[in-house]
């Protein structure tokens, strides 16, 4: 699953980078900066906001790859460039998007890539399951307040319906659970094993949690949930990739990156704007002399 270029994760995201900003550049957004970083890894969210700022970027939108949001997640991905903003004496603005697990463009191009699989090895039948597995966190997480769980759930829900299935059609199932400690149910693998046992011939796997597949994706789910499924009787195992570089979902991602930078006006538009309001005060005082 190693590739030429380097590990998946990499791949993709910087393939996605390059995209986003092709598409931005499109649109007319030129002079933006589009840059990627690692929460756990190299280049570094404080290397490569430091390289920003080197360049002179005094505006910085932030945008954790993390579809629903999650305190371990998308917050400590925020907390790395925040901890980076209290080291400078002369901080950038700083905008976030937050998460986007009902995005319609994102649950979208996830219902196409299922129906482009389906097109691919046939139509699911009544002993279909699609089986929607997300990254795990502890169960306390939810307790606490987290979100998370609920918008894997939304995330799930949205795509069921627009794949049109029936309830008992799909499940949603949490993955990469470790230690003793309980964690959001229900696990994937003893899920997979359950249903080979249960009776069912076919199941298509896929992670909506993750926007470019890993190593989690590609060897936890495709090869080890394929084996758990087999092993325990099951028939067909299909793991369906993540978004990657669809272009449906770079479509999608770059709109709602567009739309996050509305209310940031360029140097020429505040220049404007200053003129403007020169000459408003000008005639005013004109009136009043």
């Amino acid at each position: 699953m190693w590739t030429p270029e380097g590990s998946p994760l990499k791949v993709h995201t910087e393939r996605q980078t390059k995209l986003v900003k092709g598409l931005l550049g499109q649109a007319g957004h030129r002079n933006l900066v589009v840059d990627y970083a690692m929460r756990y890894g190299q280049p570094s969210v404080a290397s490569v906001l430091d390289k920003l700022k080197a360049a002179g970027c005094n505006r910085v939108l932030l945008v954790p790859l993390y579809p629903q949001y999650a305190g371990s997640t998308s917050a400590t991905a925020l907390d790395e460039a925040y901890r980076w903003a209290t080291t400078q004496r002369n901080q950038p603005e700083l905008r976030v998007i937050r998460s986007f697990c009902d995005l319609p463009g994102y649950i979208e191009a996830l219902a196409a890539s299922v129906r482009e699989h389906w097109a691919a090895s046939g139509r699911p039948d009544a002993n279909y399951q699609l089986v929607m597995s997300f990254h795990g966190v502890p169960r306390f997480t939810l307790d606490k307040g987290d979100p998370y769980h609920c918008e894997c759930q939304k995330t799930g829900r949205l795509l069921a319906e627009a794949l049109a299935l029936k309830p008992e059609q799909y499940r949603v199932t949490f993955q990469s659970r470790f230690g003793r400690a309980e964690w959001l149910q229900p696990y994937t693998a003893p899920t997979l094993q359950a249903m080979a046992k249960e009776g069912v011939k076919r199941v298509d796997v896929i992670c909506p949690g993750f926007v470019g597949d890993c190593l989690e994706t590609l060897e936890e789910i495709a090869m080890e949930g394929k084996a758990d499924f087999l092993q325990a009787g099951g028939g067909e195992y299909h793991y369906i990739p993540a978004l990657n570089e669809r272009d449906d979902w770079i479509a999608a991602f770059t709109g709602l990156i567009e739309s996050h930078l509305g209310g940031w006006p360029t140097r020429e538009t505040q220049e404007a704007a200053s003129l403007a309001l020169s000459a408003t005060r000008a005639k005013a005082l004109g009136a009043t002399g």
